[in-house]
């Protein structure tokens, strides 16, 4: 009788690790079927763009469709160059790049380094706003604001044209790049400062000297899918830069980029399964290969400078 609760108490310790284990192996189950539904839709979104485009460049050259200066495959005679997509894409990026890379590090810096608790309090929670803001806002903005602002400075800017979506993508990705530089930059030893301060080294040297170096992999990071969003953007630049495949360098003239073509392709005015429907495809693969490429360059980028501290 003296042995009951300590026979019940083991039983009772036996039951719970067993219940604990369970659990332990329902949730690696349960993350294991979230990366295989990673995987096969990642599978799937290739099987669907390869089903389409494989058939358009059975039509189209594919040097045709890569090296081509003019794009016009809704219209008679019908041509399909995708240089002129490529080249908005890009000036919209490279734009907004220039804008938000320089003030987002800056400002990741600032809150990192400088800032106190209690402005960072203020300040982060009103940068991570400005995420949740749909994006068909941004283009209203950039039509309404942003534009004619710069056709005061600037008479000759088209109503819609590459430098306001381009400001205006800026504005859309600078949370991002501002967050990601500020943990980045956080998760640097303090060791590291206190250091270069015991060597005499100045705040501004140690900020750019040690601890911006000491933080590149995290900064390159958040500077690569701040540029894969631009690229991925959709609606603000359809909104704000036109649908004008211009080939261009002239940032004030209306551009297309690859994903307003596509918006605008997929409103249902092209018949499924001609040429033309199957531009959608050929230029969302060329879209998918140039993401893929980016992330390649910059998963290879990090793990040259990737810097681990214990």
């Amino acid at each position: 009788m003296g042995q009951g609760p300590s026979h019940s108490g083991a039983a009772d310790s036996l039951l719970k690790k067993r219940k604990f284990r369970l659990k332990e192996e329902a949730i690696k189950t349960i993350l294991f079927l979230c990366a295989i539904l990673s995987v096969v839709t990642t599978i799937s979104i290739i099987v669907v763009l390869g089903k389409e485009t494989f058939p358009f460049f059975q039509d189209v050259p594919i040097l045709d469709f890569l090296f081509g200066t003019e794009w016009t495959p809704l219209l008679v005679p019908r041509s399909f160059g995708v240089l002129p997509l490529v080249s908005g894409t890009l000036l919209i990026v490279v734009g907004a790049a220039l804008i938000a890379i320089p003030i987002g590090l800056a400002s990741g810096i600032y809150l990192a380094e400088y800032a106190s608790d209690r402005v960072r309090s203020v300040v982060k929670p009103i940068l991570e706003i400005l995420v949740g803001i749909p994006t068909v806002v941004y283009g209203y903005f950039a039509i309404s604001f942003v534009t004619p602002l710069l056709r005061v400075v600037f008479p000759s800017t088209n109503i819609f044209n590459a430098a306001s979506a381009s400001i205006v993508v800026s504005i859309m990705v600078l949370p991002m790049v501002a967050s990601l530089c500020d943990d980045a930059i956080r998760a640097v030893p303090s060791s590291l400062r206190q250091g270069a301060y015991a060597l005499g080294a100045t705040s501004f040297e140690v900020t750019t000297r040690v601890v911006v170096p000491a933080s590149l992999s995290g900064v390159v990071a958040s500077f690569v899918l701040a540029i894969s969003r631009a690229i991925g953007e959709t609606m603000a630049v359809t909104l704000a830069a036109g649908a004008t495949p211009n080939m261009t360098l002239n940032p004030l003239e209306s551009i297309q980029t690859m994903t307003a073509y596509i918006v605008q392709v997929s409103l249902g005015d092209t018949p499924a399964g001609s040429v033309e429907y199957q531009t959608i495809f050929a230029v969302a693969t060329l879209l998918f290969v140039i993401t893929l490429s980016m992330n390649v360059i910059a998963h290879r980028v990090l793990r040259r400078f990737r810097e681990v501290y214990e």
